[in-house]
């Protein structure tokens, strides 16, 4: 399980950087005192931002909530996991990490290891289902990435099902630390065998990313304090070992999958800031910051169970040497439970906003204590802090090449019952996602997270209930996260003004264009492309009647007003088509 971290007391702080720490939080305090929208303090909601939750199987704490002992157990066992991803995906969570290697045990068929006994209740026993799978599918028919969440060093007791397996198959990997079972950091032969359970679900499903937890020495190691220099940078090594192992097996198979992990959240001692002692690089050896700029992690998601001083001062310092990859602090929002701590919400949601402007996303600690809605965490979250979807960061030092755009979109309308419509919006492409944005202004911009109504999807099509005349924008996307130039269309074929009154060499201008008073500071006339590309622009007098479109190749085109403010009015569309 996570490991919560120890809090104590700072050193004084420097005076400017005291200053500049409470400046910033009396801006934060202001927005959630005034409980305004998150565009009061950032503008433009931000479109890239990993917003994950930690979805924890041990002993079903966040699910499952039953056991998978009958067809009709296991269904409803599925439901309480879609029950969840339904609420995750309102709050706008984009990345769901699953406990799927739970202590030497696992939610998934393994040839290595057995059955965790959260799913049926029997360890060792089978479900009657593969659950990764079945979360996998979910998550991805939500748009969300699913990640594999390993639990690397711990096994649990020393008799345990996990423990009692390796004993059988790889005794001189274990060591047993009072009646607990670790993997020996120390052994050459830990590295290897961690890479084969991750090489195993890397090539068996489609998940999105591997999430190390735990890799790191335990507290309770003989000897961890030891001042002995070559001594600690041999257990650096050594953890590095298996990150790069893993990374290895990973990346060789698919190089697109995302390689994480959740170390200690502070990293080490900064400058006039001490860690007091618990730390990732010192303590237990970690070298995460080295595996960011390394390329070994392509995200982190730092365990920043903290408050205050214990807090700020690090979130800056990984957010300074992230490398160019992903940092996501991890919220202790466990502390919110009355019976873990006694936070209040304000001193979570003050971190988010702080994080966020730092260019850092935000991983709950854990699931239920979010989806229960903690002293109003979800609601607040949902209303003022992520009210709008973010597609993740791409991995551009991976692969940076912008992937083909879609094209031949059409979009159709169909009665449903009464008076209400859907409108199916169906394309073709060759990127494995698509994100669909939704404006009532064309071209759509797709910049804007609140024009983007679903992304990540696999399918070609994509139905919504009918909400006025819009626009649609279709982009591309690839595996690691690049995104194409916009495909754009409007809602409503049927509602569009066709302007086909043209004899390919001058284009009658509509009537209303002529006599409207509202128009009547507009001097230009613009023609765009249905992908909003302008083709031609065109000087307009009061009351002419007709424009040359000589020069423009057949086609089929929007025609705009566009007056000396720079607004437009969009007339319709008209086609080109010379005999």
């Amino acid at each position: 399980m996570h490991d919560h971290g120890i809090f104590r007391t700072f050193a004084s702080m420097n005076t400017i950087k005291k200053i500049i720490l409470a400046t910033l939080l009396a801006l934060v305090s202001l927005v959630l005192k005034a409980q305004t929208q998150q565009l009061a303090l950032f503008g433009k909601p931000v479109k890239y931002e990993v917003r994950a939750v930690w979805l924890t199987t041990i002993g079903g704490i966040d699910w499952p909530h039953s056991y998978a002992r009958s067809g009709e157990a296991i269904a409803k066992q599925q439901k309480e996991l879609c029950d969840i991803l339904d609420k995750l995906k309102v709050a706008n969570v984009n990345t769901i990490l699953i406990q799927a290697r739970v202590r030497g045990t696992t939610i998934y068929e393994s040839n290595y290891e057995p059955w965790d006994g959260c799913l049926s209740g029997h360890p060792g026993q089978s479900p009657g289902y593969d659950a990764l799978t079945f979360a996998i599918n979910e998550c991805h028919k939500r748009g969300m990435e699913c990640h594999a969440w390993i639990v690397s060093i711990p096994v649990g007791k020393w008799n345990g099902a996990g423990a009692k397996n390796l004993r059988s198959t790889h005794p001189e990997l274990l060591k047993k630390v009072g009646d607990e079972a670790y993997m020996n950091p120390d052994h050459s032969g830990t590295s290897p065998y961690i890479a084969k359970i991750c090489r195993e679900i890397v090539e068996n499903y489609d998940i999105d990313g591997i999430h190390l937890d735990y890799i790191r020495y335990p507290e309770a190691w003989p000897g961890l304090d030891t001042k002995n220099h070559a001594t600690q940078n041999q257990r650096r090594e050594n953890i590095t070992r298996i990150v790069r192992e893993v990374h290895d097996a990973v990346k060789s198979s698919k190089p697109w999958i995302k390689m994480s992990c959740s170390p200690v959240g502070k990293f080490k001692d900064v400058t006039r800031y001490s860690s007091r002692g618990w730390n990732a690089y010192d303590k237990v050896y970690q070298d995460a910051q080295g595996w960011l700029r390394d390329g070994l992690m392509d995200q982190l998601y730092p365990m920043m169970y903290f408050r205050g001083d214990h807090f700020y001062p690090f979130a800056a310092d990984w957010a300074e040497k992230s490398y160019g990859k992903t940092v996501v602090p991890g919220l202790g929002i466990y502390f919110l439970d009355p019976r873990e701590g006694k936070w209040q919400r304000e001193e979570v949601t003050r971190e988010m906003y702080v994080t966020r402007t730092l260019g850092l996303g935000h991983a709950y600690f854990r699931s239920d204590f979010f989806t229960r809605n903690t002293k109003g965490i979800y609601d607040y979250t949902c209303k003022y802090i992520d009210p709008y979807p973010a597609l993740i960061p791409p991995m551009t030092w991976a692969s940076n090449k912008k992937p083909a755009q879609p094209y031949t979109v059409n979009v159709t309308k169909t009665s449903v019952s009464g008076n209400n419509e859907e409108i199916t919006i169906s394309w073709r492409g060759a990127t494995p996602y698509y994100n669909i944005y939704r404006s009532e202004t064309h071209p759509v911009d797709i910049t804007d997270a609140r024009n983007l109504i679903a992304q990540r999807v696999e399918a070609n099509q994509l139905s919504i209930s009918k909400s006025g005349e819009a626009y649609f924008a279709i982009t591309g996307m690839d595996r690691y996260g690049n995104e194409s130039d916009a495909l754009q269309s409007i809602l409503e074929p049927s509602s569009r003004q066709s302007l086909h009154a043209n004899d390919g060499k001058h284009l009658v201008l509509p009537q209303r264009v002529i006599e409207s008073k509202n128009l009547s500071n507009a001097d230009m006339v613009v023609m765009e492309s249905l992908q909003g590309q302008m083709i031609a622009t065109r000087r307009m007098t009061r009351n002419q009647k007709t424009i040359d479109i000589s020069q423009l190749p057949d086609g089929v085109y929007y025609l705009k007003t566009l007056d000396k403010k720079g607004i437009t009015h969009r007339l319709g569309e008209f086609t080109i088509k010379r005999q």
